[in-house]
């Protein structure tokens, strides 16, 4: 028990630090990049016209602080549970090679995509809503901030994916960290508050199988709709849709100069 204690800190500090440093980077690349450096060359894509004020940006910042306190307890349990012989399958995973390590990246970010939808909609079961999930919809009006403001039941609930998937699928320790680079830039882009995917001549996005900035907006603005993290499939494939969502995305996407005629404005662009 006394190696245990003391070389807890450390290793909380460890798997802190890494985890920090993405959040940092991205969160305030991408609000100083939308919001302050290219804000009047963007106008057109903000979502929304009024901005957070800074109270929310600091008070999301703080909360961001304390879930990547908890996804660092989270990983110093992957440390031990390593040491224990628990992980065996990431280690092996390791040498099957780049085609392999594509492959189950690809297979990690759909499964979690299924896994955080219905998280997401137990979450906003009202029994739950309180507890779990109320801290991340304070953020009425998003940030690129509030990817990680979370309550700590949310926080907990999110860092368990983690924990259990390289158990049962055997994910190199590089696939991991691949996916954890994948999910704060998605994550911060779809709460940046702009919308950024170009839309195809039909009117729908671009990849319109992934969700949009504004697809997540509309998720924090009404909360019964768009459950899903990385892609559309589960929110249409159970009615979840927010039914305005691709109208409200048309009114902010960048529309290429295709020599065409856009849907619903009858003049080429």
């Amino acid at each position: 028990m006394q190696p245990f204690i003391s070389e807890f800190p450390q290793l909380w500090l460890e798997q802190l630090t890494p985890t920090l440093s993405r959040y940092v980077m991205f969160a305030v690349t991408v609000w100083f990049t939308l919001w302050i450096a290219l804000a009047g060359l963007l106008a057109a894509r903000k979502i929304r016209a009024d901005r957070p004020p800074v109270r929310q940006l600091a008070t999301e910042f703080f909360f961001s602080i304390r879930s990547m306190a908890i996804f660092a307890l989270g990983g110093v349990c992957i440390t031990y549970m390593i040491e224990a012989g628990l992980y065996p399958m990431p280690a092996r995973a390791e040498a099957w090679g780049a085609l392999w390590f594509a492959a189950s990246l690809a297979v990690t970010i759909i499964v979690h995509d299924a896994y955080f939808y219905w998280t997401h909609r137990l979450m906003h079961d009202p029994r739950f809503f309180r507890r779990l999930h109320r801290r991340h919809h304070r953020s009425h009006n998003p940030s690129p901030f509030t990817a990680y403001s979370f309550d700590v039941g949310e926080a907990a609930l999110m860092v368990a994916f983690f924990i259990l998937w390289p158990l049962i699928f055997p994910i190199p320790w590089a696939g991991q960290g691949a996916f954890m680079l994948f999910q704060i830039v998605r994550n911060t882009i779809l709460h940046s508050g702009y919308e950024l995917r170009p839309m195809r001549p039909d009117g729908r996005p671009w990849l319109d199988f992934m969700t949009t900035t504004t697809h997540h907006d509309l998720h924090h603005g009404e909360a019964g709709y768009n459950y899903g993290a990385w892609f559309t499939w589960w929110d249409r494939w159970m009615g979840t849709e927010h039914p305005e969502y691709l109208a409200r995305y048309a009114e902010k996407a960048w529309r290429p100069a295709f020599p065409t005629t856009w849907p619903g404005r009858g003049r080429p662009v």
